[in-house]
C-alpha cells in the first residue's frame, strides 16, 4: 500500500519537471519528508522504472528501506526521468496522475 499521498508525489512530479531533477527545491521538498514518505517514495520510482511490480510494492519499500545509504533526497535528485518514473509508478499503482494532479489544485 502506498503511504505516501499522491498529492506529494505529483508536487515532486511538478518541481522536477518545472526545475530539473538537480533541483534544490526538489531536493528541499523530499528532505522534508519523513523516513516512511521516502521508503514509498523510492519503492514507487523504482515500480515506475520497472525494478520491482506494482505487486511486489512491500518488498520494494522493504528494500529501499535497508539498502539506504546516502540521503533519499540525494539519491532521487541524481535521476533525470525522476518524474517520469514516479508517473509511471503511480499508474502502475492504479493512482490515475491526471486526477492527483486536480486534488493538488483544489
Amino acid at each position: 500500500m502506498l503511504n505516501i499521498s499522491s498529492g506529494k508525489v505529483v508536487r515532486i512530479i511538478f518541481l522536477a519537471r518545472e526545475y530539473g531533477p538537480e533541483s534544490p527545491h526538489l531536493h528541499d521538498y523530499i528532505s522534508g519528508l519523513n523516513d516512511d514518505e521516502k521508503a514509498n517514495l523510492v519503492a514507487l520510482m523504482w515500480v515506475g522504472r520497472d525494478s520491482f511490480d506494482a505487486s511486489e510494492f512491500e518488498e520494494a519499500k522493504a528494500t529501499a528501506r535497508e539498502e539506504a545509504t546516502a540521503p533519499t533526497e540525494d539519491y532521487l535528485t541524481g535521476i533525470p526521468e525522476l518524474p517520469d518514473y514516479l508517473e509511471d509508478g503511480l499508474e502502475a499503482m492504479g493512482i490515475n496522475v491526471a486526477d492527483a494532479e486536480d486534488h493538488l489544485r483544489d
